[in-house]
């Protein structure tokens, strides 16, 4: 199959960036049969991701098996002519680094924790604020209500748009007793949980923060650097964490900790794909909409059974506690409404989809 190309202009080749070769629609860069037949022309484009490459197995971490579904399923839809290379475990760029990388043309894909750019664009840390999602009916929620219509139009004025929808609930692995309340964190507790204001929430609780991202809690653990951390399930089981902790909060209940880690690429990538490209990776993305959110759900309960078969202490946080955590959370969304340029819309928006 070669895909028939509507003619938006010519792409010349002094305007394609290093790492993303492509044909144009009709344009002088490509073959020049393809040229003159006015087909659209072959694309590569780098897809990075912070997490072990994908295995095909069930126990993979279901974001990279994501990943690699999407770049399967578009060279099949598209007989090879759109062609995605994925560089995970952050081996091209660094996983905080990856939304920078998108702006400057170095990177034109990833499965990226939006927040991990909020200190560029403020108003993404509504993806990954304290308490306000505490399931995964509540995450998936947010797609059709206003709080997602109002978050992709942000993301569009900052330079990305989303492909999935994924959404990872977190946990909390402790090298002592659980922590399942905000009275569990012992005073000068060292803890790592990504999210500017998770971490607020914590230090008001009384632990002492040491930011880094997930692939580096195995090593701050075993060095003593961290006597807890916060992250998704799937991140606890692909980097091993059970041979580090005694204790394990499992968000299977509740969890005041959920993330939104959705397949994006960048504007400038995805318009330079022809329009018949554009839709075909559209719907790629869509059909993965329902594995990205059973997977997640089902990771929950793979994860909780991987740390209790090891031998470490699993618990889940009842209404109670999470409620306690909530009540300690709103100084947070205080604090956001009040410094992000959209801050106050999008906390009510959150709040409407949550019922706060």
């Amino acid at each position: 199959m070669r895909i028939r190309c509507n003619r938006r202009g010519m792409l010349a080749a002094a305007a394609l960036v290093p790492v993303m070769t492509l044909a144009a629609c009709g344009g002088d860069g490509g073959d020049s049969g393809t040229a003159a037949s006015g087909e659209c022309g072959d694309v590569s484009l780098r897809l990075s991701h912070q997490w072990p490459a994908a295995t095909g197995d069930e126990d993979g971490d279901f974001r990279a098996e994501l990943a690699q579904q999407f770049a399967d399923n578009v060279a099949e839809a598209t007989d090879d002519q759109v062609s995605v290379k994925i560089f995970p475990n952050s081996s091209l760029v660094e996983s905080t680094e990856q939304y920078d990388a998108m702006m400057s043309g170095a990177v034109d894909m990833s499965v990226f924790p939006l927040d991990y750019a909020s200190g560029r664009v403020p108003d993404f840390s509504i993806t990954l604020m304290p308490a306000m999602v505490r399931n995964h009916e509540q995450a998936q929620a947010w797609q059709e209500a206003e709080i997602g219509k109002r978050l992709t139009e942000v993301m569009d004025e900052n330079g990305v748009q989303v492909l999935t929808w994924v959404w990872n609930a977190g946990a909390v692995g402790s090298k002592g007793d659980p922590v399942v309340s905000p009275s569990d964190v012992a005073p000068g507790m060292t803890m790592r949980a990504a999210g500017s204001y998770v971490e607020k929430m914590l230090e008001d609780a009384g632990a002492g923060i040491s930011s880094l991202p997930s692939n580096e809690i195995y090593t701050a653990m075993q060095t003593g650097v961290l006597d807890a951390a916060v992250t998704s399930t799937g991140s606890f089981a692909s980097y091993n964490l059970q041979e580090q902790v005694k204790s394990f909060t499992s968000p299977s209940e509740n969890t005041f900790w959920f993330m939104f880690e959705p397949l994006i690429v960048s504007n400038e990538s995805f318009d330079k794909l022809c329009p018949e490209q554009q839709d075909i990776v559209r719907e790629v993305g869509v059909d993965l909409q329902d594995y990205a959110y059973t997977a997640s759900e089902e990771d929950d309960a793979r994860v909780e059974k991987v740390f209790s078969d090891a031998g470490v202490q699993v618990e889940t946080m009842d209404d109670a506690a999470f409620s306690e955590w909530q009540a300690l959370a709103e100084k947070q969304w205080d604090a956001f409404a009040s410094s992000a340029p959209n801050g106050e819309e999008l906390l009510d928006l959150a709040k409407k989809a949550s019922d706060q």
